[in-house]
């Protein structure tokens, strides 16, 4: 519950900081000189880029986070028993020996969405984030295609 009162506080700051920086670039605009013009362009286009950042984030993880629901919910989420560091996250160790059994299940089943958001989980605990947003990203794209 914790983790959703930051996302949304987060959240709400980043909007209020892309509204005040869209008002700057509005009054720079109107400014009669080419180089204040120029910074109210890119005023225009960061908090856009910002803004899409912002959604996709969110989609991201409602997405994964139902995801996560659907695994729990048949058993097949996997337990959480990695020895953990002070801040939380698991120890590299015992978290590396682990992968190698949702790298095989990915392999074995490569159209599976569990097993992709499995060896997802299994990237993040093993401290490569990049890999893990992406198998997570195509678990949800496969048990997207798979819905009726």
């Amino acid at each position: 519950m914790r983790g959703r009162i930051a996302v949304v506080l987060m959240s709400a700051l980043l909007v209020l900081y892309l509204a005040l920086v869209t008002q700057l670039a509005v009054r720079l605009l109107v400014v009669d000189n080419g180089i204040s013009r120029a910074l109210g362009i890119a005023l225009i286009v960061l908090p856009l880029l910002g803004l899409w950042a912002l959604i996709a984030e969110l989609a991201f993880g409602i997405r994964s986070e139902r995801l996560v629901r659907l695994l729990d919910a048949s058993g097949e989420l996997p337990a959480d028993d990695l020895p953990k560091r002070t801040s939380g996250r698991p120890e590299r160790g015992p978290a590396d020996a682990e992968f190698p059994k949702y790298s095989a299940e990915v392999e074995a089943d490569p159209g599976s969405w569990k097993a992709w958001f499995r060896l997802g989980l299994a990237y993040d605990a093993s401290g490569d984030r990049r890999r893990a947003r992406q198998s997570i990203r195509r678990a949800i794209a496969l048990e997207r295609s798979a819905r009726p």
